[in-house]
């Protein structure tokens, strides 16, 4: 959706098969670059003519990365985790042109949640937005009323940082 309002269209949509659990002591800057080149690299061998877009999104806490909420109950820890406090939000693209290496970018948006009460808390669980989401809120929904300041790209927390993602694109080959 992010990719369609720059007026970018993919050809296909493919989802690779990676194993996404973090490793042992890894830190989220490097485990977004390390899923989002193996996402890059799973693609372009079996696309090989294609031009191949990868990301991958982390939020995190200090050194902790939040998962994608799967559950309202991981929903309510990750938001209980950020209330109150600032947190990053990581994205690794990785862009494989046929032939040619692959070209990484990260980008880092820092995010304050306000102090939140058990029941808004609730009341978010209820509305279902945080689930599969990475810290377990969407910020283009309802949880945007929890952020104190943003610092950074916004459609980075959307989930796709579009002037970074345009701009490695165009140095890839792509025409706008």
């Amino acid at each position: 959706m992010l990719l369609a309002q720059a007026g970018i269209v993919p050809g296909r949509v493919i989802a690779p098969e990676v194993d996404e659990t973090p490793l042992r002591g890894e830190l989220p800057r490097v485990y977004a670059v390390r899923l989002a080149l193996a996402k890059a690299e799973a693609v372009a061998r079996r696309e090989t003519d294609a031009l191949v877009l990868a990301a991958d999104t982390v939020v995190a806490c200090g050194r902790r990365i939040l998962p994608k909420a799967g559950t309202p109950d991981e929903v309510g820890h990750c938001l209980s985790l950020l209330s109150g406090r600032r947190h990053q939000v990581i994205t690794a693209l990785a862009v494989a042109s046929p032939g040619d290496k692959i070209r990484t970018r990260i980008v880092t948006t820092r995010v304050a949640f306000k102090v939140l009460t058990p029941q808004e808390i609730a009341d978010y669980i209820t509305g279902g937005e945080g689930i599969g989401k990475a810290g377990g809120y969407a910020v283009q929904g309802r949880a945007e009323a929890f952020v104190r300041f943003i610092n950074g790209s916004y459609s980075n927390v959307v989930g796709l940082p579009l002037y970074e993602t345009l701009s490695l694109l165009e140095g890839s080959g792509h025409d706008s």
